[in-house]
């Protein structure tokens, strides 16, 4: 009798995790975002209406989040 848990292990044991941002690269992403996130934040408070908050305000929340992330990761702080 097999258990579903063992044969996902073993299915997974033959094809390694590879993520999609490599470690080298997680840093020049980071920076971008950081940047990305700061000048549409700065051209959002600029101007600020209900209109432009979707299409800079969000869109800069989560480029700083993002970009927060990966660069933690890539000057090695682990979470």
């Amino acid at each position: 009798m097999s258990s579903p848990l063992l044969d996902v292990w073993e299915a997974a044991s033959t094809s390694p995790y590879s993520p999609s941002v490599g470690k080298g690269a997680q840093f020049t992403i980071a920076f971008l975002l950081l940047f990305t996130s700061l000048f549409l934040a700065g051209v959002f408070s600029l101007n600020r209406s209900i209109i432009t908050l979707p299409i800079l305000g969000i869109p800069a929340s989560l480029a700083f989040g993002f970009g927060a992330v990966y660069m933690i990761c890539a000057v090695g702080v682990y979470v």
